[in-house]
């Protein structure tokens, strides 16, 4: 469904702001209704050409991470640091309902967009930013990629196996974890300035989203002094069965818990472990989540089960836990079986893009079902500047202004492209 039905249709969003943790924000407002005009600079946003690893797709393909977290919005790129160019964007925040970035504050202070210039300018206007470390401290202003935030925020020491140093999380979810929060501090924002609030700054982190994500285990240290440590295919905080086991195929089933009796003495039987069913160890649901279990007993049932599973594919652990309702389990998927999961299907968990080059590809879509007032996905990633003419016009520039920003911006971005191959050039004749 798309239209007035849509939870923030007739609202604005300004997005000023490069790569995920930013633009994934803008995206959900869009998806709940949103126009989101993204303003990039005359080169664009650098995830437009960030091909990640082992991609074939011709050269100048729109980058898988620019296509994931900016389909649906509107381009309009601009050199706001220029006269001309910061005319042109406080034309579109006058229209504007939020104003998005993940740039940094002394970046934005230094052109005129700080928060207290642009509140007393656009008194009802949502100022929504996000950063690496949190807007205070004396780290508020300092770099960050994903993988800075999951460091800083404990989870990747806690991720790994025990006898081998700490690992990186295979998804960013410091930028994406840091992109919800942010779209959820818009939305209270929004509720807020509905009631009367006025427009007001809204702020989170990379690094806070972190400490969201582990409330329970940063407070369990907190209250105990546990000293807990990272435990491989197991949670650190929880003993016996739960973790994930390999298959003999090569694959893996992640086992959590069993609640009842009858699906644990069931589970036993097909595991070739019939003591487990009647070891006093293992009687109630409790125990068999880890409570009042020691280490030494966690690690004689953890062995047992991994040689249970290792003895059956996966295949065939599918076909049995899928009898089993009282239990929870799943089968690890890859990538690829993710994007074919008849679940997610089911729930139009995914979309379609039209990516120039490549044809139509499916990436996630809108995950958030209300009964009443649905959201939609809206459409494509959009070409760099393709809104300069209709956007800029419809905030009150002539064509002429509009035509004369878009000439600087791709006159600056010519001259940036010539000067990199000319470094690239260089730097191939000096490995000659």
């Amino acid at each position: 469904m798309k239209g007035r039905d849509e939870p923030l249709s007739g609202m604005t969003v300004v997005e000023m702001a490069l790569a995920v943790q930013g633009p994934a924000a803008a995206l959900y407002l869009a998806d709940m209704g949103a126009t989101v005009i993204k303003v990039e600079p005359p080169i664009g946003d650098p995830s437009r050409y960030s091909r990640g690893r082992q991609n074939d797709t011709p050269q100048g393909t729109i980058g898988p991470q620019f296509a994931a977290v900016n389909r649906g919005k509107r381009s309009v790129c601009l050199d706001v640091t220029q006269a001309d160019g910061q005319l042109a964007l406080h034309k579109l925040l006058a229209g504007a309902d939020v104003f998005l970035t993940n740039y940094r504050d002394a970046a934005l202070e230094k052109i005129g967009l700080g928060y207290d210039t642009l509140h007393a300018r656009y008194p009802d206007m949502v100022y929504a930013s996000v950063n690496g470390f949190g807007p205070l401290g004396a780290d508020a202003d300092k770099a960050m990629l994903d993988g800075a935030a999951v460091a800083r925020g404990g989870l990747a020491m806690m991720t790994g196996p025990a006898d081998a140093p700490p690992c990186v999380p295979g998804a960013i979810i410091g930028d994406t974890a840091g992109a919800m929060h942010l779209a959820l501090g818009v939305m209270t924002a929004l509720l807020a300035r509905e009631r009367g609030a006025g427009g007001q700054r809204v702020q989170t982190s990379a690094l806070g989203t972190q400490l969201w994500l582990q409330q329970w285990e940063l407070t369990h240290v907190a209250v105990t002094g546990a000293a807990l440590s990272r435990d491989g295919s197991h949670h650190p905080n929880i003993r016996g069965p739960y973790g994930i086991y390999p298959t003999a195929d090569g694959g893996a089933i992640l086992l959590a818990h069993t609640m009842e009796q009858d699906a644990w003495d069931a589970f036993c039987v097909f595991a070739g472990l019939p003591e487990l069913a009647f070891d006093p160890r293992l009687q109630t649901p409790g125990q068999r989540l880890g409570e009042g279990i020691s280490e030494e007993d966690s690690a004689e049932f953890r062995t047992k089960l991994r040689g249970a599973f290792a003895a059956r594919s996966a295949a065939e652990w599918d076909d049995f836990l899928r009898t089993q309702p009282e239990i929870i389990w799943e089968r690890l998927r890859n990538w690829q079986e993710v994007l074919d999961d008849p679940q997610s299907e089911a729930n139009d968990y995914f979309t379609e893009i039209k990516i120039p080059g490549v044809g139509v590809r499916k990436t996630v879509g809108n995950l958030v079902a209300l009964s009443e007032s649905p959201g939609s996905v809206k459409g494509d990633p959009p070409q760099l500047g393709e809104g300069n003419t209709e956007l800029l016009t419809n905030a009150g520039l002539s064509e002429a202004q509009s035509r004369a920003l878009t000439e600087h911006a791709d006159s600056v971005r010519a001259e940036a492209l010539a000067q990199l191959l000319a470094v690239n050039g260089a730097a191939r004749q000096e490995e000659q």
